[in-house]
């Protein structure tokens, strides 16, 4: 029935990143060859950014599956190679996030998790089966599991940002668009590099990669990294242990083979793995003035919440210290094969995802309730596709499968909430003075779905005009299982898993529950190149994200099932209108990018609290989404390059369940978000190249969730990093010198609103100041 007992030992974990880590020194060791041989595997790294206009090289996207100029493609992308983003210092999902126009990274807590809103569209539903509607691929594999998208970012050859919905050609629900990031393959030349990193708070990074050709037909490539820090964040209840840490590792290997001319295939191998102190946030009472029941002693739930008055948001009183561990493995063969005038392209993938989650939600060193998560996920994935270009007409169609399969458990350990609930079970004196009693509840729960679609696209060129066509027809069928249990654990369980727990009352459920969805994506577009260097479009897209079930209601005094409203949405479906241009104003010195949009949506998936605030889930409501964005990037002499976007975003949502006639805002969708950059580079003549960097991001006023209150709502505010590089002459290494949130800005990346249930708010701060510094070389 459930499997919820699918456990993982901390030290098993440990152990396999240890294993995973090992490789990293290996790589890095294979980087620092004698000088002889480096010059004659590779240039020196100052000579192989000479003569580079950085954002003004060609970058190949693959948006449309083919390989195409990213100006010629009629969608509004961000791409950046991995030269590019050697060169700018991007290292991770946020830094992405943070160069594209109307895009947020959110880290809700911690390291530990991630989640994309690409013009304010996002979700801000974090149970562990639900999917986001901005999806991420990696080597054109879907990653269904929110968190398992965390990941370290290495050996990265291209990351491409698509915004607005592309169901047509990848299908899984990226009705806000989608992340694709592509590895380094493997290559015919020996090569490879490796990267050391060292910052404030213990902040070690180390990254490497190994090239091999085996023979004239069979290359393979290792790439590995891992990532540590101490945290930032300061327990006073246990100094020892700092929370918001990093303890990560990943993996890759591949294998090439080219035995022919016309056929290669790709095997691939990546493993990744977390083990992090987290569950940080400060708290803020709901009352005005609250304080404490007995003296010396907080006391949440059972009388006023007192606030954190130290003013350090980087410190609290935290009896358990929450985690986060994480695996993630995955096997991908991918297929190519020409046939005549066409591409065969075959892509199976199997992967697996592990999570165990746990925090300290009452926020103080009384024991008042502790949340928890577990996810055990395992997938496969078949994409057989096939493409051909006759004349002017490029074809491209092909089949989907997808059977998705997890086990989870959500759920809290209370004592004093079931103090309360447990018709006289315990007393407040009882959980005070006994720390191993640990009433709470749990909701164990099984899902899968299967989902099949045929998809296609056509590509017409006559003269400057093109016109594109697609559809994709999709069958899909979810299966949903769920309990809500009042649970008794006879000793001190640190999390919901204990074999011995003892099942007092089912307070709500419903039996296993079947539905099946028909959806059909499309996509009508013309294009318009009036001159060289433009490219105007104009287009219409259908999107759709295929419905669900959300989890019962957590309500301990009632044994009543909710409305099933709640329980159950119905598939999201978006119509989307977008004009665009795309103009080389100068080639190499002047590019400028827009696009214009208009989303109107049916049966939009909110995500909302239900009354009390006791539980939350998503369901359907009407929205409307307009906007804008603007990219310019400019190199006004050689040397300077000025990169600027901004965004504009207007979602309005409607018809929500609790909210009568009231209209509401998206949450994390700033109306206007806005980045920059500056980089200067400089040649010292013998002594290599010198470059200043300064870039930013900002995101004015926006809300964290439906019900917009002081507590959800976020001031507009600015981050700014600024670095210095040098890559000396006639070698094969560089230095860089950086700090992130030069200004110190003090922001919140999220926030929960539980006044209704525990009388506070859980505000999730951003990252302090953090200097870092990086050697690489490269072989």
């Amino acid at each position: 029935m459930y499997k919820i007992n699918k456990t993982i030992s901390r030290n098993s974990v440990f152990k396999r990143l240890r294993q995973s880590a090992a490789i990293v020194p290996f790589a890095i060791l294979c980087a620092l060859q004698p000088a002889s041989f480096a010059q004659e595997a590779g240039e020196p790294v100052a000579e192989a950014k000479k003569d580079s206009s950085l954002l003004f090289d060609k970058v190949v996207v693959t948006a449309q599956k083919r390989e195409q100029n990213q100006q010629d493609v009629g969608i509004a992308i961000t791409a950046l190679n991995g030269d590019q983003m050697e060169a700018l210092g991007f290292t991770n999902a946020q830094d992405v996030a943070a160069f594209s126009p109307g895009v947020v990274a959110v880290q809700p807590n911690g390291e530990g998790s991630y989640s994309f809103a690409v013009r304010g569209v996002s979700n801000n539903d974090l149970t562990t089966n639900v999917e986001s509607p901005v999806a991420v691929y990696v080597d054109e594999v879907y990653i269904s599991q929110m968190s398992a998208t965390g990941f370290l970012l290495f050996d990265i050859d291209m990351v491409e940002v698509l915004r607005g919905p592309q169901g047509t050609l990848f299908g899984r629900n990226a009705t806000g668009g989608l992340v694709q990031y592509t590895t380094v393959k493997p290559t015919d030349v020996y090569e490879g590099f490796g990267k050391f990193s060292y910052g404030d708070y213990g902040d070690l990074e180390m990254k490497g990669a190994v090239n091999i050709p085996l023979n004239d037909w069979l290359s393979a490539r290792l790439s590995a990294a891992v990532h540590t820090s101490d945290g930032y964040v300061t327990n006073r209840e246990h100094p020892e242990q700092k929370l918001n840490n990093n303890n990560d590792s990943g993996f890759r290997f591949q294998l090439l083979a080219e035995p022919t001319d016309d056929l290669s295939i790709l095997l691939n191998y990546r493993k990744g793995g977390q083990d992090i102190r987290t569950g940080f946030f400060e708290y803020v009472s709901a009352v005005n003035g609250g304080g404490v029941e007995t003296p010396g002693v907080a006391n949440p739930m059972l009388g006023d919440y007192p606030d954190d008055l130290d003013g350090d948001i980087y410190a609290g009183d935290y009896d358990t210290v929450g985690f986060n561990i994480s695996e993630t493995e995955g096997y991908t063969a991918t297929i190519k094969w020409d046939v005549g005038n066409f591409e065969i392209t075959s892509i199976t993938d199997y992967q697996t995802n592990f999570r165990d989650y746990i925090e300290d939600t009452d926020a103080t060193p009384v024991r008042a309730y502790e949340y928890y998560q577990t996810n055990d996920a395992e997938q496969f994935s078949q994409e057989l596709r096939v493409a051909t270009t006759i004349g002017d007409l490029n074809l491209v169609g092909g089949l989907y499968y997808m059977d998705l399969s997890s086990d989870d458990s959500t759920g809290g350990i209370s004592p004093y909430l079931y103090a309360l609930y447990s018709e006289g079970l315990y007393t407040e004196e009882d959980v005070l003075t006994d720390i191993t009693l640990a009433n709470g509840d749990r909701t164990p729960s099984s899902s899968s779905t299967t989902s099949a679609s045929i998809f296609g696209q056509a590509e017409y060129t006559l003269d400057k005009f093109t016109f594109i066509a697609g559809l994709r027809y999709i069958e899909e069928s979810k299966d949903f299982e769920s309990l809500r249990e009042d649970v008794h654990f006879d000793e001190n369980a640190t999390s919901g898993l204990d074999p011995r727990t003892i099942v007092i009352d089912t307070l709500s459920g419903f039996d296993p529950d079947e539905r099946d969805f028909s959806m059909e994506a499309w996509s009508l577009q013309a294009q318009y190149r009036p001159m060289d260097g433009l490219l105007t479009y104009a287009g219409y897209n259908r999107g759709v994200k295929s419905g669900g079930f959300s989890q019962p209601p957590f309500d301990p005094t009632s044994a009543l099932l909710v409305d099933p409203e709640f329980l159950t949405y119905e598939p999201e479906q978006l119509d989307s209108y977008e004009v665009g241009a795309k103009w080389d104003v100068i080639p190499g010195a002047l590019r400028v990018n827009t696009a214009v949009y208009y989303y109107d949506y049916g049966n939009y998936q909110a995500y909302t609290n239900f009354p009390g605030g006791l539980g939350s889930a998503t369901i359907n409501a009407q929205a409307v989404n307009k906007g804008a964005e603007l990219e310019i990037q400019a190199m006004p002499f050689e040397g300077l390059t000025i990169q600027g976007g901004v965004a504009y975003a207007d979602i309005k949502v409607t018809d929500v369940v609790g909210f009568p006639d009231q209209t509401l805002t998206s949450s994390n969708s700033p109306e206007w978000n806005a980045n920059g950059l500056i980089r200067y580079e400089h040649s010292l003549g013998d002594w290599g190249d010198v470059a200043f960097q300064v870039d930013g991001q900002y995101q004015s006023e926006h809300y964290f969730g439906l019900d917009v209150t002081p507590a959800t709502t976020e001031d507009g505010y600015t981050l700014v990093n600024a670095s210095i590089s040098l890559a000396p002459a006639d070698a094969n290494w560089d230095f860089r010198l950086s700090v992130e949130n030069l200004g110190e800005e003090e922001y919140r990346v999220q926030t929960f609103d539980l006044s209704d249930w525990i009388g506070m708010i859980e505000e999730y701060h951003g990252k302090p100041r953090w200097v870092r510094a990086e050697i690489g070389w490269k072989f």
